[in-house]
C-alpha cells in the first residue's frame, strides 16, 4: 500500500465524505481522486515517465494535493519547493534535482521566464491559476511563446478519469525533500512511497486519528512537518482537512469558529502568535480535542501558557527530514511531560549515543539515532553525505538528546549549536527557558560568540513587550536562575527575530547579523 492507493481506496468505500475545505469550498474524497487520475494522466500525455522528477512551487492549496499526489499516481518523484526562495535557491533545486516539469503558482510566471533558459533540465512548466482562471488566461497570454508554458486547469480537464498508473514498490522514491542546513547548500532527502506511508500511518495511529477529525492545515504543505502530520496523515485515515493559504492568528481564530476542527498542528512560534493575539477567545478553540507541536523545542512556559488559556492539550513530538519526519511523540493515553519530544512512536526506535556509537545511560545527554522503516534511503547525489548519516542501520541526527527511565526523550539542543564556555557545555535552550519565564519576553534566541579569554561567550537576542526592559535587568534575571558560567555576557533587544516559512527561527541569519557587526 501507498498514499495515493489509499487515497484511492478511501475514495471508493466513501467517495461522498469531505477530503478538504479550501476558501469556502469543498471536495469529496470522490471529487479529489478523480482529479489526482485526470491529472496522472495529463502529465503521461506530456511524456513525463515514472521515476521522472517534478518540482513543485507552491502554497497551500488543492493545486498542492492534486498535483502531489497525480505525480505519485503515475510513478513520478515529488521535490516540493518554497516558492518564495530567491531565484538563486529555486534553480540551484531544480537543477540537483533533475526536475523535468515544474508545477508552479501563476504568480511566478514572470520569475520562470527569466529563469527557463537555466532550468535546463525542464521540459513542462504547469501553472497554477488562481481568481477562478482570470490569472491563467493573462498569463498564458504573456507567454504564449514558450511551448514548455502549460495550463494547469486545462491539463485537468483534458485527463483521463480512466487512467491506471504503474505499480510503485516501497523502495521507490516518492519525493525528494531538500533541507534547509545550517551550512552549505541543502541535501535532498530521498523519501520512499514506503517512508512516507508508513510514516503517516504511524502518526495517524499513534494520534488516534479518524475519518470524523478536522485537521487545521496550515503549516507549509512543501514542509515535511505539515506532509505528513496535517496532510499524508489526516487523508490517509478519511479526515477532512481544513486547508489554510497563510497562517495568521486572525484567520486560525475565524476558521476554527466556522468549521470546528478538532486538530491544530503548527510550530511553537505559531502557538506563541496565537497566544499573543488580544482577540483570541478560548471559546474559538474549544473544539480541538488536540494541539501538536513539532518543528522546534517549544518552551516550557509556553506551552503552559497556551494550555491554561484554551484548556486543550499540546502533545509536542520530534522529526527531521530525513525521517519523513516523526520519531517521536507524547503519548495521548499517559502522562505528557512538559519539555519532553515524548516516546518512539510506532514502528520507530530511537537510542542516545556517543560519539563512539554505543548507548548512554539513562539521564546521560548524547546524540540521538533513530532507525525505522521512515529512514530516509539517503541523500540525492550525495554519496558521502549519505554515509554520514547512515551508520549501519541508524540515522544519525545531530541533536543531542537525554532519555528518561519512563522511556521519554528531552531534546538538549543540535550539537552545532551548543557553545563551549570555558570548557563548559552551555545549552542555548537552557538559557532560552529561563528567558521565557519573563514576563516581559515574547521570543529569544541564544547563540555562542567568540571569546578570548574563555572560547564562547553566550548572547542572547531578546524581543520583548516591554520598552523599559534595558540588558541589566535581564542580566541580573538570569543570574539569578543560572549557574555563572551559563549567565549570558550580552543582549541584544530587537524588533523581530528572524523566520522561515515554517516560523523556526533562523539561527544562521542572526549568525550573520553578529559576524556583519
Amino acid at each position: 500500500m501507498n498514499l495515493t492507493k489509499q487515497l484511492h481506496e478511501t475514495a471508493l468505500k466513501n467517495g461522498s465524505r469531505t477530503a478538504y475545505y479550501f476558501m469556502g469550498e469543498s471536495c469529496t474524497y470522490g471529487e479529489l481522486d478523480g482529479a489526482v487520475t485526470k491529472f496522472a494522466s495529463a502529465l503521461a500525455d506530456l511524456g513525463v515517465k515514472q521515476g521522472d522528477h517534478i518540482a513543485l512551487l507552491l502554497g497551500n492549496s488543492p493545486h498542492f494535493v492534486i498535483s502531489l499526489h497525480g505525480a505519485l499516481r503515475l510513478g513520478a518523484t515529488v521535490v516540493p519547493i518554497n516558492p518564495i526562495y530567491t531565484p538563486d535557491e529555486i534553480a540551484y533545486i531544480v537543477n540537483n534535482g533533475d526536475a523535468k516539469v515544474v508545477i508552479m503558482l501563476d504568480l511566478l510566471v514572470p520569475l520562470a521566464e527569466k529563469m527557463h533558459q537555466s532550468l535546463p533540465t525542464v521540459e513542462h512548466f504547469i501553472v497554477c491559476e488562481t481568481l477562478n482562471g482570470q490569472a491563467a488566461q493573462q498569463g498564458d497570454s504573456s507567454i504564449s511563446q514558450s511551448s514548455k508554458m502549460k495550463s494547469f486547469t486545462r491539463l485537468l480537464s483534458e485527463g483521463s478519469p480512466h487512467y491506471q498508473g504503474p505499480d510503485t514498490a516501497d523502495h521507490d522514491a516518492a519525493v525528494i525533500l531538500y533541507t534547509s542546513g545550517t551550512t552549505g547548500k541543502p541535501k535532498g532527502a530521498i523519501l520512499t512511497h514506503g517512508n512516507l506511508y508508513s510514516n503517516a500511518k504511524s502518526v495517524s495511529d499513534f494520534l488516534h486519528m479518524n475519518e470524523n477529525d478536522i485537521v487545521i492545515t496550515t503549516l507549509p504543505m512543501f514542509h515535511v512537518f505539515c506532509l505528513t502530520v496535517a496532510l499524508n496523515a489526516p487523508l490517509l485515515n478519511g479526515a477532512t482537512i481544513l486547508i489554510d493559504p497563510k497562517f495568521s492568528p486572525k484567520e486560525i481564530f475565524k476558521l476554527a469558529k466556522e468549521y470546528k476542527p478538532t486538530v491544530f498542528a503548527g510550530v511553537p512560534t505559531m502557538y506563541n502568535f496565537l497566544l499573543q493575539y488580544e482577540e483570541g477567545e478560548a471559546a474559538a478553540l474549544e473544539s480541538l480535542r488536540l494541539c501538536i507541536s513539532g518543528g522546534a523545542s517549544m518552551p516550557v512556559a509556553l506551552l503552559t501558557s497556551f494550555e491554561k488559556k484554551f484548556n486543550v492539550v499540546i502533545s509536542e513530538g520530534y522529526g527531521l527530514s530525513e525521517a519523513s519526519p516523526v520519531t517521536c511523540f507524547n503519548p495521548l493515553d499517559s502522562p505528557r511531560k512538559p519539555g519532553s519530544i515524548g516516546k518512539s512512536i510506532i514502528d520507530v526506535e530511537n537510542k542516545i549515543v556517543n560519539e563512539l556509537g554505543e548507548e548512554v545511560k539513562l539521564g546521560e545527554v548524547g546524540e540521538l539515532i533513530v532507525r525505522g522503516p521512515n529512514v530516509m534511503k539517503g541523500y540525492y547525489k550525495a554519496p558521502e553525505d549519505t554515509a554520514a548519516a547512515l551508520r549501519e542501520g541508524w540515522l544519525y541526527t545531530g541533536d543531542l538528546a537525554r532519555q528518561d527511565d519512563e522511556g521519554y526523550f528531552y531534546i538538549v539542543d543540535r550539537k552545532k549549536d551548543m557553545i563551549i564556555v570555558g570548557g563548559y557545555n552551555v545549552y542555548p535552550r537552557e538559557v532560552e527557558e529561563v528567558l521565557y519565564d519573563h514576563p516581559d519576553v515574547i521570543e529569544t534566541a541564544v547563540l555562542g560568540v567568540p571569546d578570548a579569554n574563555l572560547g564562547e561567550a553566550v548572547h542572547c537576542f531578546i524581543v520583548s513587550r516591554n520598552p523599559q526592559l534595558t540588558e541589566t535587568d535581564l542580566l541580573s534575571y538570569c543570574s539569578a536562575h543560572l549557574a555563572k558560567y551559563k549567565v549570558p555576557t550580552s543582549i541584544e533587544f530587537i524588533d523581530e527575530l528572524p523566520k522561515n516559512t515554517t516560523g523556526k527561527i533562523l539561527r544562521r541569519a542572526l549568525r550573520n547579523k553578529l559576524a556583519a557587526k
